[in-house]
């Protein structure tokens, strides 16, 4: 079976996704996966199939990822990918190699993705984590006129939510006797279709972004604020005419003419909306929380990816981890009641 038409078979399949999703993924199979051949030992290159493909011809595929035009060196043959979306697809094609391994007969003995040598993630900057600190914050807000929007900014970056999560909070989602708020839900993206909604209220990211967030009084008050005349099922944060918040629209009229003002007047930083939920993370661990916390909070499916993001913002903690070391390395105090022996 062609290797395209295999992933295919593997993508329909696939249960516990949004159609977004199945259609993303359909669309790296058919611009990406297509380009995959197999390199026979003579050297004739044949069509990959779900069972011909081998470790070489994988390896050949991902630096093929980024493949300029011999004729022309300013052209891109196919545009350079980022090391982690190289990661994302060679994990999908994994994944689809894997199934044919434990298919019922077998269409093959091994997954000739596994040793794949990727590229580092760590490799240049994609995309650069901006973190404000609380002044800088407060010169782009101050800048926000519409109470709407400055309520949701101010929610962003006070509790470290990702922009669908806290734009789908409801009234019902607030606890007012233990001072929290649940994340249940998410606005997630359509796939395009005639009279669908381009979204839709879904699950949120992972399982661990179902959580519970500690609130503090001044944000409870907010939210007392704008839960009044609301009924258990509306939007805690709406527009000011009464509408769900698309980022687009926020950006766009909100937070970049917001964010121009504050660079005119001296802010050294042009932060994006994502940066407010970095930021969060940065105050935080400026306050000495432990990590494994900060990852609860947040809504990560691992500690790891807490710590690949934000663990050298603990080495500004650098002082305080000398002294906690000499502290315990130290010369040992006697205990009343016995004594040492020299």
């Amino acid at each position: 079976m062609p290797l395209v038409d295999w992933a295919h078979r593997y993508v329909d399949r696939l249960a516990g996704i949004d159609e977004r999703s199945r259609r993303d993924d359909k669309r790296d199979v058919d611009n990406l996966f297509a380009i995959i051949q197999h390199t026979q030992p003579s050297g004739r290159v044949a069509p990959a199939t779900i069972a011909n493909i081998i470790a070489d011809d994988v390896q050949d595929w991902v630096r093929a990822q980024g493949e300029r035009n011999p004729e022309n060196p300013e052209a891109w043959l196919r545009r350079e990918a980022s090391p982690k979306s190289i990661a994302n697809r060679h994990g999908l094609l994994s994944a689809i190699v894997q199934a044919s391994v434990e298919a019922d007969p077998p269409l093959r003995a091994k997954n000739c993705c596994l040793g794949t040598r990727l590229p580092r993630t760590d490799d240049g900057i994609d995309e650069e984590m901006t973190f404000l600190e609380h002044d800088e914050y407060a010169r782009i807000a101050a800048e926000i006129e519409d109470s709407h929007a400055r309520d949701l900014a101010d929610w962003l970056v006070g509790t470290g939510m990702r922009w669908g999560e806290a734009t789908a909070l409801q009234v019902r989602d607030v606890s007012l006797a233990q001072n929290t708020v649940s994340v249940h839900r998410s606005w997630k993206r359509a796939a395009p279709g005639a009279g669908r909604p381009a979204h839709f209220l879904g699950p949120p990211k992972t399982k661990k972004a179902r959580r519970i967030i500690a609130l503090t009084d001044a944000q409870m008050e907010t939210l007392r604020r704008r839960m009044s005349g609301k009924r258990p099922e509306d939007l805690l944060f709406e527009t000011r005419f009464g509408k769900s918040w698309r980022h687009d629209n926020f950006w766009r009229r909100r937070w970049v003419p917001a964010v121009d003002a504050a660079i005119a007047k001296g802010l050294p930083k042009r932060p994006r909306i994502h940066d407010l939920r970095h930021t969060h993370v940065a105050w935080l661990i400026a306050q000495r929380i432990p990590l494994p916390a900060i990852q609860a909070r947040l809504g990560h499916e691992s500690i790891t990816t807490t710590v690949d993001r934000y663990g050298h913002l603990v080495q500004a903690l650098d002082g305080e981890t000398r002294a906690a070391v000499d502290a315990v390395m130290g010369a040992p105090t006697a205990t009343p009641g016995i004594r040492r022996v020299v």
